[in-house]
């Protein structure tokens, strides 16, 4: 076909008007992903990812126009794209905000950020946010003009069909391509820019609807006949704390460092005669340090998302996917921020050098209450600075310090590292160890990234002690999952210097730190089995907070009644003298497997195995069904997420409030303590991060 012939086919044709539309709409939406939004599309397959996927739902949607006749069917396909570009439209503007997509959710719910949104929306708006509708601009002119004729002859319904055929078409071989690269995409919910970059802006959109109608039907079934057979169960299986350690950090700050993808056995392990975490080994190890060499990671699909879970709240997280990303925005929550403010009027705040967006965290952190959350935007960002998904641990630390040293005191502060991340990759001026030599790709380079996370711990430690801060802060560290996965048996074997690896071994490898470091503190290395789900009531029992009324499934791990029985997501368990992996049993201690029990055994196991069903089922049914919202403490006031506002001007201007005066900055005579902060970060040498 000649130019000038397709030329008169898209102007003069019904089909050809569609294809004109289709294109325009194309070009535009895959213009706004790139400069609009921070997608992060990294290598040829998630660039051409982000480039096809505005077309198959475009197919779809514009094609209903062709169904009709003469020019009701060129003002259908107008009033469609019009629709489309107000979606996008809006969600330029909601994302420049708050670095997220719109969902259902916030569209409904009002009091919350949508509406924080229609205050400002005039202040961020921009003129090129008006090209999302140049493309209907573009095609109303020539229709105005006339340089476009309207084909009144109706299509065929194969011609019509065909289309819609050939977009779904399209729209599952997108999928596949794209769970081909980012398997679990759609189960796993980490980060809509995620659902968006891999399948497109109505895609998403389609996906948010369904997975809130989804939401919305089992929170309808749910009653408050269920949350009393929770606290039924709850009040039947409590263990009261230790009273030896109840309030010995009192009033104290709280640090607690997220320690990423940190397994136990790192702690004194050594590589070519050389520690892997010499810092970490010390705190470890310390006569104020109360460490655990028997606490467990309990992470499903959810991972880091499901740790923060059970931290703040002692709820599991979800059998599939994330609970953070699906009802972090939605449900009710009495979380350790909120816990923590209300009963002992703690600052509360989250530090992150990655996106706000990812797990739902700037959304979810507010129905915690917390009252800062300080993402990647908070930081200068060099290309440099980056790696994986986040600021490297020493830039992050060392870029910190500036709020850190603001907050009022005494605060509970959440700092999330990120270097020691899948794929624990880290550039070569950084490299202070060797690799391990396992000749499997993806597990020897983890020494390097935990030596470097080891060595941004040990320059933030300093800096605490410099300060004076360690000797009013209880620090607490813990591992959030596993590093190396159980696809890499072999490999694990050669690192633990064992002869086989298999299923449970797999499960002892779940161990990940957990410590708590205060000057003074008793310490000791507590043999204790414990989970993830233990952590907030055994940090209030230390702060001397009661929490007996609360909806927690975990328990005091200092605790002398302790259960001691450690569930996994999937539904296995261990205990001292028990465990089961895959529907098998075996004997803690040994390691070998259990074979043909006798009745007596048979029903310890039995038991067992229900309990953990009980309380995974139970925990599943507080968030599947928001039962929170059916019962509080009477000491407890419910989180009204519309309270908090995480924009940067916004909280530096109150972190600045000349009635701050419990903060480090305000004690050290409004004098920043930057220049305690030592750091050999190779980025930083003829550099300033402020």
């Amino acid at each position: 076909m000649s130019n000038n012939r397709f030329v008169q086919w898209l102007t003069r044709t019904k089909l050809g008007f569609f294809t004109l539309v289709l294109i325009l709409f194309w070009l535009k939406t895959y213009w706004i992903y790139v400069n609009k939004f921070n997608l992060g599309a990294v290598g040829p397959m998630q660039n051409f990812l982000l480039l096809i996927n505005p077309l198959p739902a475009g197919m779809l949607l514009l094609g209903i126009g062709l169904f009709f006749k003469g020019r009701k069917s060129y003002w259908i396909i107008i009033i469609i794209d019009l629709l489309l570009s107000i979606w996008l439209f809006a969600n330029i503007l909601y994302y420049r905000e708050f670095s997220n997509f719109l969902s259902l959710s916030i569209i409904k719910t009002s009091g919350s950020t949508a509406d924080n949104l229609g205050k400002s929306i005039v202040g961020i708006t921009k003129p090129s946010d008006f090209l999302a509708f140049i493309d209907v601009l573009i095609v109303v002119i020539l229709l105005a003009t006339k340089l476009i004729k309207i084909d009144i002859r109706p299509l065929k319904l194969k011609v019509t069909s065909l289309i819609e055929v050939l977009a779904l078409s399209f729209m599952g071989f997108n999928l596949l391509m794209a769970q081909h690269d980012r398997s679990g995409l759609l189960t796993r919910t980490f980060d809509n820019n995620y659902i968006v970059k891999y399948l497109g802006m109505n895609e998403y959109a389609i996906y948010d609807g369904f997975k809130t109608a989804q939401t919305s039907a089992q929170m309808a079934k749910a009653n408050v006949s269920d949350i009393k057979s929770v606290r039924k169960y709850l009040k039947a299986n409590y263990v009261k704390p230790n009273p030896e350690y109840t309030g010995v950090a009192k009033g104290k700050n709280v640090l607690v460092i997220h320690l990423e993808s940190f397994q136990q056995f790192l702690i004194g392990y050594k590589w070519k005669g050389k520690e892997v975490t010499p810092n970490l080994n010390k705190i470890y190890h310390a006569k104020d340090t109360i460490s655990f060499d028997n606490f467990f990671n309990q992470v499903g699909q959810g991972k880091t998302s499901d740790a923060e879970m059970m931290l703040e709240n002692s709820l599991y997280g979800l059998q599939s996917g994330s609970a953070m990303s699906s009802y972090g925005t939605s449900n009710t929550f009495e979380s350790a921020p909120a816990i923590l403010s209300q009963k002992a009027g703690y600052t509360t705040a989250v530090m992150h050098g990655g996106a706000g967006s990812f797990w739902n965290r700037n959304n979810a952190y507010k129905s915690f209450g917390y009252q800062y959350f300080m993402p990647l935007s908070y930081y200068v960002n060099k290309p440099d600075y980056y790696i994986g998904y986040g600021l490297k641990d020493k830039i992050f630390f060392d870029q910190s310090i500036k709020y850190i040293e603001k907050l009022p005191q005494p605060f509970y502060l959440k700092m999330i590292t990120v270097t020691n991340h899948y794929p624990y990759q880290i550039d070569k001026k950084n490299q202070t160890i060797s690799k391990t030599d396992t000749n499997d790709e993806t597990v020897d380079g983890y020494v390097q990234t935990a030596h470097y996370l080891d060595q941004a711990i040990g320059e933030l430690m300093k800096w605490m002690h410099k300060t004076g801060l360690d000797k009013n802060t209880l620090i607490m560290f813990y591992g959030d999952h596993y590093g190396i996965s159980g696809n890499h048996h072999k490999a694990s074997a050669q690192l633990l210097k064992k002869e086989s690896f298999n299923d449970f071994d797999n499960l002892q490898f779940q161990r990940v730190p957990l410590m708590f470091h205060m000057k003074g503190l008793k310490g000791k290395i507590d043999p204790t089995y414990g989970g993830e789900i233990d952590v907030l009531p055994t940090l209030l029992n230390l702060l001397g907070i009661k929490n007996q009324d609360t909806i927690q499934f975990g328990h005091d791990l200092l605790s002398k009644d302790a259960p001691q029985l450690v569930a996994q997501r999937n539904g296995d368990f261990i205990t001292p003298e028990y465990a089961k992996v895959s529907g098998s049993y075996y004997y803690t201690k040994t390691g070998k497997k259990i074979v043909d029990p006798d009745k007596k055994l048979r029903t310890k196991l039995s038991s067992l195995s229900n309990q953990v069903t009980t309380q995974l089922s139970l925990s599943d049914r507080v968030i599947d069904g928001n039962l929170l919202r059916f019962y509080k403490p009477v000491w407890f006031e419910k989180v009204k997420p519309s309270d908090y506002d995480y924009n940067k001007e916004v909280a530096l201007k109150k972190l600045d409030s000349s009635s701050n005066k419990t903060s480090l900055w305000y004690k050290n005579h409004k004098k920043t303590t930057q220049s305690k902060f030592k750091t050999d970060a190779p980025e930083l040498k003829n550099k300033s991060a402020k």
